[in-house]
């Protein structure tokens, strides 16, 4: 969708660069959101650490960090703002001004 925009872009591949816990905290800031709120409830990982998504921000930022595709995605950011790419079109909110 950004390409068809014309909207150039980084992306990082997660499962090859994860997130380090400091990024993260730095992206929940960002997004204005609690780490309980952008959990992959149907992730395998999900199931095998027991987690109910009621978890604090301390518990699952290191989760978070240690097994990145607990993580909603995509995640866009801009300077100090950031969207969850749920649905896609939330990642042109980004552009405006």
């Amino acid at each position: 969708m950004l390409k068809s925009e014309d909207i150039e872009f980084t992306y990082r591949e997660y499962s090859k660069v994860p997130l380090t816990e400091e990024e993260l905290t730095s992206l929940l800031v960002k997004l204005d959101r609690p780490a309980c709120s952008l959990l992959r409830k149907r992730d395998k990982a999900y199931k095998e650490l027991g987690l109910t998504g009621t978890e604090s921000d301390a518990v699952l930022v290191p989760l978070i960090a240690r097994y990145p595709t607990l993580l909603e995605r995509p995640i866009g950011v801009v300077g100090d703002r950031a969207e969850v790419g749920r649905p896609p079109a939330n990642l042109l909110k980004l552009m405006e001004v």
